[in-house]
């Protein structure tokens, strides 16, 4: 273990496990998650077919669970899901005690400099060191409940855009149906999940709370990745990690409404999916097919193998996506914001890291696209850099602890437009503390009525004619 003024340090590696990838990657950022193919970018045609083999091979049990059938899985086949993830994570390395020493220590540190920055406590929970499979056995469950009632009302809004001759002719092939939408579900999530399994650094990377409740959770193998690539000190790194992770869950903690809220919001939009398949229908009438023309139909075919033919899904409830995008960025510019404060003068690449964790929110990683398109949701927040400068000048304007006050109620939030404008957020702040020292003055003043003390002298009232007041009483 060297000196390196943290007290604690990572296992070393050389291998390629930690170090840049096989294919000679170079990407400085792409242990962040830049740049990164896609589910199978990096397989061959016998790794897709033999990966296909392995899901169909275990496919009659998962017709036959519960989750297949929709009594508890919500319109997906969890098992097949979880089968597939574990298939794209491969075989993950365990945990290492130094490396759990290591996480720990960087939590205790993080939580120390946090104190300093902002008034919300600490956790005081367990301070987790995992790696990929640990990821997603502890998010799943999190994961489960913003996805199943994205794909309910996704298999709901599919049957409901098929005629209503068609649904009638299928009668008992229903059933049948929404077990393969389930299924078909469950295989795009587990790819999915297994990609963000791999590039995860923390348990909830996103801002969404899919961790365990009070635990602060780091994956060290994907920060020493990160920190390789980065060319910055391992325990640098793993301290802004974790500190990250930490200022997300002392808002999870102790702000009670805020993870509901993020939950409803996808809940709602899920309530309001709709299939729209008119551009299919228009394609379709494009063949002409009543024209008996053989080389017609072949030349317009032709035309539709480039076309993209998947149904396209929307949302009655649009403002659901905002206010889920608004939320998303006011935790994490939150959280970015007393970060950079608590460790800005202490570890000396903390703008380096802050400004490698912007680029990787504004390219979004393979994993979070695939999973973007499985939900219909992309789980990011575009204004986080506003938001970010909204609660430095919040703090600027009435401090800390009446910036952090803000989270007591969801109505006391910025919206989306005080993100685009945020002066009259900070005007209305100013005026709440200019309020509340009038309310304190009079508080005074009633309690010295009922002591007793009903006002000054004679003389002193005499005084106050003579200086032109009414009454002598200064408020």
């Amino acid at each position: 273990m060297s000196d390196n003024g943290f007290g604690f340090s990572f296992s070393s590696d050389d291998d390629d496990e930690n170090g840049r990838d096989r294919g000679g990657n170079q990407n400085p950022f792409g242990a962040f998650g830049f740049g990164s193919g896609g589910a199978g970018g990096a397989n061959g045609l016998g790794d897709i077919l033999n990966q296909f083999g392995q899901m169909l091979s275990g496919m009659g049990s998962s017709m036959n669970s519960e989750e297949a059938q929709g009594k508890d899985g919500g319109g997906v086949n969890y098992d097949l899901a979880t089968r597939i993830a574990r298939q794209q994570i491969g075989s993950a390395q365990p945990v290492r005690q130094q490396d759990q020493v290591a996480v720990t220590e960087a939590v205790r540190l993080a939580e120390l400099w946090l104190d300093d920055a902002t008034t919300l406590p600490a956790v005081n929970g367990k301070a987790g060191a995992w790696n990929a499979e640990d990821w997603l056995e502890n998010t799943l469950p999190k994961w489960k409940r913003m996805v199943s009632p994205v794909a309910k009302h996704m298999n709901d809004a599919q049957l409901d855009a098929m005629p209503a001759e068609a649904r009638e002719m299928m009668g008992p092939m229903t059933t049948m149906m929404r077990q393969m939408s389930s299924m078909n579900f469950g295989m795009q999530l587990g790819h999915a999940l297994g990609d963000l399994a791999k590039q995860a650094l923390t348990g909830s990377d996103f801002g969404l709370p899919v961790a365990p409740d009070g635990t602060i959770a780091v994956l060290p193998a994907n920060v020493q990745k990160a920190a390789k690539d980065l060319g910055i000190a391992d325990q640098e790194v793993l301290v802004y990690i974790a500190a990250r992770e930490a200022a997300r869950q002392r808002l999870f903690k102790h702000v009670p409404w805020l993870v509901e809220r993020l939950v409803s919001s996808v809940e709602e939009y899920a309530a309001g999916l709709v299939i729209d398949t008119s551009h299919i229908e228009e394609a379709t009438r494009e063949l002409n097919l009543e024209s008996g023309d053989p080389q017609a139909i072949q030349d317009a075919l032709g035309r539709l193998q480039g076309m993209d033919m998947s149904p396209k899904i929307a949302s009655r409830n649009a403002q659901a996506v905002s206010r889920l995008e608004t939320l998303l960025a006011l935790v994490e510019g939150w959280a970015e914001f007393v970060v950079d404060e608590a460790l800005g003068e202490r570890i000396p690449s903390t703008a380096r890291l802050t400004e490698a964790w912007r680029r990787r929110r504004a390219t979004g990683g393979s994993a979070e696209n695939a999973f973007s398109k499985v939900v219909g949701i992309k789980f990011d927040a575009p204004k986080v850099a506003e938001a970010v400068e909204l609660w430095r000048r919040s703090t600027v304007a009435v401090g800390a602890e009446r910036r952090d006050q803000v989270w007591d109620h969801p109505d006391f939030l910025p919206t989306a437009e005080h993100l685009d404008a945020p002066a009259d957020f900070i005007d209305g702040l100013l005026d709440e503390a200019g309020d509340t020292g009038f309310d304190e003055e009079f508080a005074k003043l009633e309690e010295m009525l009922r002591s007793g003390e009903t006002g000054p002298s004679e003389d002193d009232q005499e005084r106050g004619k003579d200086d032109g007041s009414q009454d002598g009483t200064e408020l």
